[in-house]
């Protein structure tokens, strides 16, 4: 039996990944991380989201520690996601340290149940600048985890080069875009589905889906493509 774990966050890039996930492997545990999140009605869409699509196991884990240590608009209600940059380059959602000890204790997990896979929505072609989302980190911590535990785990990352309407496409590609869009939470305000409007996220959300919806059938070709070449 090929068993999968999915970092979870109820977002519109982990759902997409657990839809495929659910279709690739036997048998997908999800996990989600509750460390003091702006939102924490992220946990709850997460686990209204794993109860509709009946998920093998979905585990939540206490994090509290990174609230302390990472300050970020993500970890502090006093300060406003903000468009622009800050003086080291990254935005102010950025919360240092998150994908390092997501991925580590996901690893973990995989190993107690024995899953062959850790499964991330990380993406390199339209993240928001994080340094822990490109697929140099992610490589460098999969070798690491597999030193470390001294068994074989692949950390998959199905949405590395794909940009936001090729993320639609992927949803769509399972029948699933409909779902995706209505019951996920990417908003940074936290408002589920099409979001705030007004926040990064929303924007590039609304912009990938405006972008698909105008020219399916060429994206559709597009991450038809990138299938075929292993980079989704």
């Amino acid at each position: 039996m090929r068993k999968a774990v999915v970092v979870f966050s109820g977002g519109q890039d982990s759902t997409t990944c657990l839809i495929q996930a659910i279709a690739q492997y036997d048998e997908v545990h999800c996990i989600t991380f509750d460390y003091g999140q702006r939102h924490k009605l992220e946990i709850e869409i997460a686990e209204a989201i794993c109860k509709k699509l009946n998920v093998a196991a979905h585990k939540v884990m206490d994090v509290g520690l990174l609230n302390e240590l990472a300050i970020s608009s993500l970890t502090r209600d006093n300060i406003a996601v903000s468009h622009e940059l800050q003086e080291n380059g990254l935005p102010n959602s950025f919360v240092p340290g998150r994908n390092i000890l997501f991925l580590t204790l996901a690893g973990i997990y995989a190993y107690q149940i024995g899953a062959e896979a850790v499964i991330t929505g990380v993406c390199e072609t339209d993240f928001s600048g994080y340094p822990d989302c490109r697929d140099e980190f992610v490589k460098s911590l999969n070798q690491s985890l597999v030193l470390g535990m001294d068994r074989a785990l692949k950390i998959e990352t199905p949405l590395m080069w794909l940009n936001k309407a090729e993320t639609w496409a992927l949803a769509d590609q399972y029948q699933e875009l409909q779902f995706v869009r209505e019951h996920t939470l990417t908003c940074y305000n936290g408002v589920v589905g099409d979001g705030c409007g007004d926040c990064p996220s929303c924007d590039l959300r609304r912009a990938g889906l405006e972008e698909y919806l105008a020219d399916q059938a060429e994206i559709m070709a597009e991450l038809e493509r990138k299938q075929a070449q292993g980079k989704a």
